[in-house]
């Protein structure tokens, strides 16, 4: 059995999110997969979806919702899991077959190489694969160092991009970024709809637009000022995967 996690908090990304998801594990797996969503509320998931709380994490107020809570997931038998395990973020879309994904380098932690910070070691920690227990100390760690580690490091990718010694990263047409690989440069982002490469398996939605944004030309922005170059047009394949 093929184990893919993910984590809904908070109301941003409801239950519908996490059920799609499920669907698209189930349409892009040859083999027995199941997803387990850690979550403070399981309302509406999809029966088949194994919930499961959302264990308890050292972190400041100001960070407790945040990519930092994520950490949890490095927690020695997390959810009763064991062996190598998956996790997608909500804010993706899977394109193509993840069976791959846990044949490649097993045993590693396998990860994104940051589109924004190539070359400099950093993952993106939206799509990752790693051994349940073998890097425990990440989690535990928060608990005897969390005000030296809070204060190393801003983003929590990048402290488990350093705490890791043999990560290795996901092939690189595997895994685009809509916003950074695949949406037209400005200004032909606003004739051009971004195209999806045939390798790809999961484009991640990181910031702004998500998935549901995206797919019918929407792209929120705080100022209206931003409109001048941030625009991304209707992508109808979002629809035919996600």
């Amino acid at each position: 059995m093929q184990t893919v996690i993910c984590m809904k908090w908070g109301s941003r990304y409801g239950a519908e999110f996490v059920n799609r998801l499920y669907d698209a594990i189930q349409r892009n797996t040859a083999r027995p997969t199941q997803l387990v969503c850690l979550t403070d509320d399981p309302t509406d998931v999809n029966e088949n979806v194994r919930c499961e709380p959302i264990p308890k994490i050292d972190l400041p107020d100001e960070l407790a919702l945040t990519p930092w809570r994520k950490l949890v997931l490095w927690k020695d038998g997390i959810a009763g899991l064991s062996g190598d395990v998956l996790f997608l973020d909500l804010d993706l879309v899977v394109t193509s077959s993840l069976d791959d994904m846990f044949d490649y380098e097993p045993g590693r932690f396998c990860v994104i190489e940051n589109w924004t910070q190539t070359g400099k070691g950093i993952g993106n920690t939206s799509c990752f694969r790693w051994p349940v227990g073998k890097y425990a100390h990440i989690f535990d760690d928060l608990s005897t160092e969390r005000d030296r580690i809070l204060s190393t490091y801003r983003i929590e990718q990048v402290y488990i991009s350093k705490e890791v010694d043999d990560m290795v990263f996901w092939p690189r047409l595997w895994c685009a970024s809509f916003k950074h690989t695949l949406l037209p440069n400005w200004p032909l982002n606003f004739f051009k709809v971004p195209r999806l490469p045939n390798e790809t398996k999961i484009v991640a939605f990181t910031g702004k637009p998500d998935q549901d944004e995206a797919v019918v030309g929407h792209w929120p922005v705080s100022a209206p000022w931003k409109k001048l170059y941030k625009h991304v047009c209707p992508t109808a394949w979002i629809a035919d995967h996600w």
